[in-house]
């Protein structure tokens, strides 16, 4: 396999990172990692507080060189979770910056501060594709979180594809504000164009004054966000011309980690005439499926477009029987199941866990729902586990259901679940945030809003309103969290 990173060889002045005031070149890059890397593969595995700084990437990147595993932790994470993680991943070390401050459960973790600015020499890196090089903890929605083992080939794998698919060259400058203790902030973020040779330009936090400055005049290529951020750059849009002139010249906008409404993506292309790009992609698979950036491409808002190379994807029903391609009606919902050389390795200490990921033919279960349209392209629809809704004998996915309701000017957020019902089965819930909270749409009108743009059996049963829906770090509605519903 050839090396993860083949611009660190060649130690050029070229821009690589910048963090706010830090900017680390290539050259600067490969030293202070060179530095680092020979103090790492005593300890087996390496936690790293992952903080959006230019540490967090050099202590990554060390890591990798080393060829020892390291394990992200968010700054924000809980008392309970972090015990859970370090238990479980049990690291040798645990890399910060030197003005970082620690939790008190990370006490008894030997510490190695990370020093950007120090110079070594590089060593090569290791030469088995099958190295471990990340255990990424999943977000733990149903259960402790688990360790994914992500190995070298699957990163290089992934990367290559979405290089492929978005014509991603040296040339690119990437820009967000994407924590880096997850797949999108830091593989696609930090490692995407590192392995191209181009240049990150992270914000520290996301602002729209951020990205406007960036792109555009700022020189930036590409900008990575999810959706709350690009609900955001939409709110601002009509405001803001400097930020339309950035994203309208910007070479690729790409959302990720949950859908992007319609209603934003409609905003954003009438402002600037760009369309975003959504890609899909989990933990355990890295990046599966994205609409192109060729001219050819056909980017179609609330579509995650088509597997990218080297991915199998294939529909089951509910009994596991596969879904053949008369079923590619964009109606038939089915549960997305995959292979390639992008997935995961294993669950950390969990073989029962991996074993039931996948099926005796070697798919791996993804628990997304979907439907397909006759010429292959995907539209996610929601998890099996909260939002595959069964109501009066159709299957139905929560998605499309916020999206048609998203279209509704008095709708600022929406959420969906199914509850229990003794005639349907399952009936609608619809969880409002208004625009206006004096005055919000009533529930009939909003149950015949949504039943003329899909149909009358998906209309939402009972509407409850909220000041705001319950979300994590990267803007993903916890609908287990929602007042009452106990779903997971």
């Amino acid at each position: 396999m050839s090396a993860l990173f083949p611009a660190l060889k060649a130690r050029s002045d070229r821009p690589a990172l910048r963090f706010g005031a830090d900017t680390l070149t290539y050259e600067e890059l490969a030293r202070a990692a060179g530095a680092l890397a020979p103090r790492l593969p005593a300890a087996g595995r390496v936690a790293v507080w992952a903080t959006p700084t230019a540490e967090t990437a050099v202590a990554v990147v060390a890591a990798l060189l080393a060829g020892v595993p390291a394990v992200p932790l968010n700054p924000r994470v809980g008392e309970r979770e972090l015990a859970h993680i370090l238990a479980d991943s049990a690291p040798g070390t645990l890399l910060a910056g030197a003005g970082d401050e620690l939790p008190a459960g990370l006490a008894a973790v030997p510490r190695t501060d990370v020093d950007v600015r120090a110079a070594g020499p590089l060593a090569d890196e290791p030469s088995d594709p099958e190295t471990p090089a990340l255990i990424v903890y999943t977000s733990g929605t149903t259960g402790p979180p688990k360790g994914v083992v992500l190995s070298r080939r699957a990163i290089a794998a992934s990367l290559d594809a979405l290089a492929d698919a978005w014509a991603w060259t040296d040339e690119d400058v990437l820009v967000h504000g994407l924590p880096l203790f997850h797949v999108h902030g830091l593989v696609l973020g930090v490692l995407g164009p590192l392995r191209r040779g181009g240049e990150l330009r992270h914000l520290g936090g996301f602002s729209v004054e951020g990205v406007a400055k960036e792109l555009g005049d700022g020189g930036g290529t590409m900008l990575f966000g999810v959706p709350t951020m690009y609900h955001r750059l939409a709110e601002a849009l009509p405001h803001d011309p400097a930020l339309v002139r950035s994203l309208t010249e910007a070479r690729l906008l790409v959302s990720g980690s949950a859908a992007l409404p319609v209603h934003d993506h409609e905003r954003i292309r009438a402002a600037t005439g760009r369309t975003v790009v959504e890609r899909y992609g989990m933990t355990e698979t890295l990046m599966l499926c994205s609409v192109g950036a060729d001219p050819g491409s056909d980017p179609r808002p609330g579509s995650v477009g088509l597997p990218l190379g080297g991915v199998g994807l294939r529909l089951a029903d509910e009994d596991g029987s596969v879904l053949g391609a008369a079923a590619y009606d964009g109606e038939t919902v089915g549960e997305i199941q995959v292979r390639g050389p992008n997935l995961f390795t294993a669950y950390l200490n969990r073989p029962d866990a991996t074993a039931a990921a996948f099926t005796e033919d070697g798919w791996f279960r993804t628990g997304d729902m979907a439907v397909r349209e006759p010429d292959g392209y995907v539209r996610i629809v929601g998890r099996k586990a909260t939002d595959l809704i069964k109501s009066g004998g159709y299957k139905i996915g929560a998605g499309e259901i916020e999206n048609a309701l998203l279209d509704h000017p008095g709708v600022r957020e929406a959420a969906v679940t199914g509850e229990a019902d003794p005639d349907l089965g399952e009936r609608i819930v619809a969880w409002v945030v208004p625009a206006d909270p004096a005055g919000p749409p009533g529930p009939a009108e909003l149950a015949d809003h949504v039943a003329s743009l899909l149909a009358p059996h998906k209309r939402p049963r009972e509407v409850r309103y909220l000041a705001a829906l319950p979300r994590n770090d990267m803007g993903k509605v916890l609908k287990k969290a929602l007042p009452g519903t106990g779903r997971a």
